[in-house]
């Protein structure tokens, strides 16, 4: 209730601020408007940039197959090798 009661109080207390000082109100309004602009812009801008590179960074990863001599290619192999051995072994317990 006194949340209430103060946002009440802190809202009137504006309107009435701002009929009082209505051209200062506004000239501070002309003053904020194109800087809000300027870093709005920039933001956006930083932002699409950010975006458009990481769609550019995808875009080599998924064009670019894996090799054989590319290291993570030698890793493919050592685990295939290993997952042949490992299911061998299993078999061989298998059958004891």
């Amino acid at each position: 209730m006194k949340t209430l009661i103060g946002g009440a109080v802190a809202a009137l207390l504006g309107v009435i601020g701002i009929v009082v000082w209505w051209p200062q109100f506004l000239v501070v309004l002309a003053g904020t408007i194109p800087v809000m602009l300027l870093l709005g812009g920039a933001l956006a801008i930083y932002l699409g940039y950010d975006e458009l590179k990481d769609s550019w960074n995808k875009d080599e990863t998924q064009s670019e197959p894996v090799t054989a001599s590319d290291p993570a290619g030698e890793d493919v192999e050592k685990y295939k090798n290993e997952i042949d051995e490992l299911k061998q072994e299993i078999e061989k317990l298998k059958k004891e």
